[in-house]
């Protein structure tokens, strides 16, 4: 598996179909329940072809003054 800092991209997102949109409330109170929408090619439509699809998606999470980011969710694509 490779560490978060290998897979990460830094190109020009604005021409990047696999950039994540993560959508969800301004503010948020410690032990309110969340929403999260994440898409992924919301800007520029992902082809999503037998060849080439998104077969899952992970969030993570990183509190403020924390090291380590936790998984809250993942999600697998069949």
């Amino acid at each position: 598996m490779n560490d978060f800092k290998d897979i990460l991209q830094s190109a020009d997102w604005k021409t990047e179909k696999h950039v994540p949109v993560i959508e969800t409330a301004d503010k948020i109170k410690k032990g309110e329940v969340v929403k999260i929408d994440v898409s992924v090619g919301k800007a520029i439509p992902h082809p999503n072809t037998t060849e080439h699809y998104i077969k899952s998606i992970e969030v993570y999470f990183l509190a403020s003054g924390e090291k380590f980011p936790i998984q809250v969710a993942r999600f697998e694509f069949n």
